[in-house]
């Protein structure tokens, strides 16, 4: 498996198998904490080989510089289809998250398992504004 995209933006959206994705950030600029960044979007897309078709359980989860969750984990099933012609399949998610509630300015990690397994991070970044 290979995670060809892991990233917040704007929005996103998974229209017949291709996905839309308007705005990549890796980075929000606040004048003070807390703050709440009204809605965004993580857009997912994973490559799957053969072998691995079948039943998945995917996890997300967002956390500040401590490591603290900054919402409840996201769990997701997912059902892996690797048409007989392919060699590989990809599989889209996309979760809107509403009202990301920041408290901290630094590194955040918004983390991917797959059947519990470590397969993929990407940093968010808090600034202070100025």
């Amino acid at each position: 498996m290979k995670t060809e995209i892991l990233s917040l933006a704007d929005f996103a959206a998974d229209y017949g198998g291709k996905l839309s994705i308007v705005g990549l950030f890796d980075t929000l600029v606040c004048p003070t904490l807390p703050a709440v960044h009204p809605h965004c979007s993580l857009a997912i897309k994973l490559r799957f080989e053969l072998a691995e078709a079948g039943a998945k359980r995917l996890q997300i989860v967002l956390s500040d510089p401590d490591g603290q969750p900054l919402v409840q984990a996201v769990e997701l099933p997912i059902q892996v289809v690797v048409p007989p012609e392919a060699s590989s399949a990809t599989v889209q998610v996309v979760v809107n998250l509403a009202g990301l509630r920041l408290a901290t300015f630094g590194e955040h990690t918004i983390a991917l398992q797959v059947e519990g397994r470590p397969v993929s991070t990407t940093p968010l970044f808090v600034r202070r504004a100025g």
